[in-house]
């Protein structure tokens, strides 16, 4: 028996399915605060410690991407280039959060295929109001 919260249910009673959010960070404790805040919020997040793992994580059903620019082993605009040019997922909205402020880095991840770019630290309420905005522009 499967146990249904009122947030699971849409405005005609019928179970929803929770938005699947990728969460890329080397960071364990910005990973852990992301995965807070969209679990709240009614998201599934699910977290890669790097972008090798990332992709191995990434699938048709993942809705969103959130990345870390500065990272080992590839660093987020190597990541968005690889996503952008793979097989699976290659359209999905990506959206840089990290340290990093300068225009030539945002310019840099724009032409890589980011979609949005959040400065860390990331407020709660700024996050979830680009992850709305983000994903609602995919609702048919």
């Amino acid at each position: 028996m499967t146990c249904t919260r009122q947030k699971d249910l849409n405005e005609e009673g019928r179970k929803t399915v929770a938005k699947k959010i990728l969460v890329v960070d080397d960071s364990i404790s910005m990973r852990q605060i992301i995965s807070i805040i969209l679990s709240g919020a009614g998201y599934q997040p699910v977290l890669a410690a790097d972008g090798p793992e990332g992709l191995k994580l990434l699938d048709d059903q993942t809705e969103l991407i959130l990345c870390d620019y500065n990272m080992p082993n590839m660093n987020g605009v190597d990541f968005i280039s690889r996503v952008r040019q793979g097989r699976i997922n290659a359209a999905v909205p990506i959206v840089m959060v990290t340290t990093e402020s300068e225009d030539a880095r945002k310019q840099e991840a724009k032409a890589a295929g980011a979609t949005a770019w959040l400065t860390k630290p990331v407020e709660k309420e700024a996050l979830l109001q680009v992850v709305s905005k983000v994903t609602r522009t995919l609702e048919f």
